[in-house]
């Protein structure tokens, strides 16, 4: 005899179908008057559609997974409103105050550790950088799947978190435009509204395997300005908390090295300053605090985590 499926749990109704298919279309549509036509848009949703209606689990979980494709919907539309248009873009400031705080003496120059490492770059540390930065994503969403698995509700505290340190870091890319490392390297201190990212020294891992994995990424980016705070820098230290806090043994160490190759790509391949790291730690940090504080303070949060989970469950 089966279980019957949970009081709150999604099945496939007129109400359901009516909602994913208008929700679909509402989401092609914006996208193409904001951003023109993309195939990524029509790839999510038949992808969304797909596991929505192949089966029981597949529904539960790519409603789980609802949290990531808001993420992603709200980073992309940011290509359609530059933060360039709202405050100035610090390109200068930020690579004087990293080189007084952090400037290495080479050669009878005093350069920041990004100039230091392009002078200094290897072929085996560029294998490796590109590596831990391919991690950026990936680890973050298999650590979303296996918490999906293992604790719904562990999973929703996961993905609600990862959301809000974006929404941070999306806060503070629009107060504080900011100018990456490369950019300084190709363009010096003047500005010039560009729109599509850089591979910047990831060039030579596309490079040595004759490939165009980063060059793809980055001319995707959502926007060239959004150097600080470094939100691959945050990602694994959210993934970091979440494993400690579960217990997850041995595989905690296996976190801790990806966060630290993580942080050195990111200055190694003058994709961020050391200051645009330690933004991202900081924004990380604040956003797992502040988390923590709203679900143990609004108890509408807490049942809306208990019916969002019922759903998935």
């Amino acid at each position: 005899m089966t279980n019957a499926a949970p009081t709150n749990s999604v099945t496939i109704n007129t109400k359901s179908v009516l909602t994913v298919t208008l929700l679909s279309i509402a989401y092609l549509v914006v996208s193409y008057l904001l951003l023109g036509f993309k195939s990524d848009g029509l790839v999510l949703v038949g992808l969304f559609n797909l596991m929505f209606y192949a089966s029981v689990i597949t529904r539960k979980f790519i409603l789980g997974f609802t949290v990531f494709v808001v993420y992603w919907i709200i980073f992309d539309y940011m290509k359609a409103i530059p933060n360039y248009n709202f405050n100035q873009v610090h390109i200068a400031d930020l690579y004087n105050f990293e080189k007084h705080l952090f400037g290495i003496h080479y050669k009878g120059q005093l350069l920041t550790p990004n100039e230091y490492w392009r002078a200094n770059s290897t072929t085996f540390i560029d294998i490796m950088a590109g590596i831990f930065y391919l991690c950026w994503i990936p680890v973050p969403l298999g650590f979303a799947a296996f918490m999906f698995f293992k604790n719904r509700r562990q999973f929703l505290y996961f993905s609600l978190t990862f959301l809000l340190v974006n929404l941070l870091g999306f806060v503070i890319y629009y107060a504080f435009p900011a100018a990456p490392p490369w950019y300084v390297q190709l363009y010096g201190f003047d500005f010039h509204p560009l729109k599509m990212g850089n591979t910047g020294g990831l060039a030579r891992f596309d490079a040595y395997f004759n490939v165009g994995v980063f060059k793809s990424i980055y001319t995707k980016g959502s926007n060239v300005f959004a150097a600080m705070p470094s939100l691959h820098s945050a990602y694994p230290v959210i993934v970091f908390y979440y494993a400690v806090k579960n217990r997850l043994g041995w595989v905690n160490a296996i976190f801790a090295i990806v966060i630290l190759g993580i942080w050195f790509t990111a200055v190694y391949a003058s994709h961020h300053y050391v200051l645009d790291v330690l933004a991202g730690l900081t924004t990380a940090i604040l956003g797992i605090s502040l988390f923590n504080l709203l679900i143990a303070k609004w108890k509408w949060l807490q049942r809306f985590i208990t019916k969002y989970e019922q759903v998935i469950t």
